[in-house]
């Protein structure tokens, strides 16, 4: 489980440090910066992938991402008795991301190219990255650490070794340097992370995927667009709890149920309702529907993952169906680490009573997110 989320730098996450629990409501105004939290997070798994890079150039470039206020508030600008202005910088531009789990911690350091070197200005620069054991990085407890282009790790006698001397800017030691003999701890940090799902307004249209019948195989794990729902629900049903699938529909959708018909290889959703005379087909479903149905997948995976990250799933959802989603949401966090990002109150104060659930709230001050009410939790950088 992760125990502690740190942004620096990014958007309006001057410098945020979190503490999460196993289930996280991540509340707020609209503008509070609860997007910026949703996006950090993702670029965060982004980097096992070794597509952060990639990911902020979509985004504009590291200059369109960076924290666009001062270094730091004086005293004076936060009571307004001062105006907020630029002061002369201490530290370097950057942008910087990192977690601290039950035992490992991971943290990447991004900064800005040397102008005039390449036409790819908007791509970042990965100046320093660091895995290490426990809560709070020290020299102590580092194992893996990259500065430049250098890689070093800590070996089984316990002394730092360097490994690699000429990585790529562009590159993540997480991609480049996992080693199953080497370095089997970053190896297995890496393959965690990319087991990360995150699921941001799944597609209702007319058009969407999910209404169309699709070629089945087996499907542990829903897709991020909701294109394989049929065969991730038929998977449910057979490897996974038939039992508790049919129960949460009969939560949502009282006297309905859902099956999967295949026809020459394509799977595709039928729901049948009391009172109706013939099963409707997935693409007469209402959005609201076929939205829950894809929550219910996602949730009831058969292979939980370490983290479960949903981005607004009231999107589209009748209010009555809000009370039936918490209760899906904290069953799925009983078996997964899961952030809930949310404006819908009713949703919200649902999932706050759940068990081992923490509800963040976040505001904006002279245009930094900030945590009201959370306690300090410590933290530190790897040095470049």
């Amino acid at each position: 489980m992760i125990l502690t989320l740190a942004v620096a730098g990014y958007r309006s996450l001057r410098d945020l440090v979190l503490p999460l629990d196993r289930l996280n409501v991540v509340t707020g105004a609209n503008g509070s910066g609860k997007s910026s939290f949703y996006r950090a997070l993702r670029l965060l798994g982004e980097a096992a992938q070794g597509r952060i890079v990639q990911s902020l150039a979509v985004e504009g470039g590291l200059e369109s991402t960076l924290w666009a206020g001062p270094e730091s508030f004086s005293r004076a600008m936060k009571t307004g008795e001062a105006p907020v202005q630029g002061t002369r910088r201490r530290e370097r531009v950057s942008l910087k991301l990192g977690f601290a789990s039950e035992d490992y911690g991971y943290a990447i350091d991004l900064g800005l190219p040397i102008p005039g070197q390449t036409l790819f200005g908007h791509d970042p620069v990965i100046k320093a990255e660091a895995v290490w054991i426990g809560e709070v990085l020290k020299r102590s407890n580092l194992i893996a650490a990259r500065n430049g282009s250098g890689v070093q790790i800590l070996d089984e006698a316990g002394k730092r070794a360097t490994v690699m001397t000429d990585l790529a800017h562009f590159d993540s030691m997480m991609t480049h340097a996992a080693d199953p003999r080497g370095a089997p701890e970053l190896l297995a940090l890496r393959e965690r992370m990319r087991g990360w799902r995150f699921y941001d307004h799944f597609r209702s249209d007319t058009e969407a995927p999910a209404r169309r019948p699709q070629v089945g195989t087996r499907t542990p794990a829903l897709s991020a667009d909701g294109a394989d729902l049929a065969a991730a629900l038929q998977t449910i049903l057979e490897i996974g709890d038939p039992r508790g699938l049919h129960d949460a529909i009969e939560d949502a959708f009282p006297g309905s149920r859902v099956d999967i018909e295949a026809t020459g290889g394509l799977f595709e959703v039928v729901m049948r309702q009391h009172g109706l005379l013939r099963p409707l087909r997935v693409a007469e479903l209402s959005d609201g529907t076929l939205r829950y149905l894809l929550l219910v997948a996602a949730l009831m995976t058969p292979r939980p993952p370490s983290l479960m990250v949903l981005n607004e799933p009231e999107t589209s959802l009748h209010p009555d169906l809000l009370a039936p989603l918490a209760r899906l949401i904290a069953q799925a966090a009983e078996r997964s680490q899961v952030i809930v990002v949310s404006h819908a109150q009713a949703l919200v104060e649902a999932l706050a009573t759940a068990e081992n659930a923490a509800v963040l709230t976040l505001e904006k001050e002279l245009g930094e997110t900030l945590a009201p009410g959370v306690e300090p939790v410590p933290w530190d950088w790897p040095k470049r």
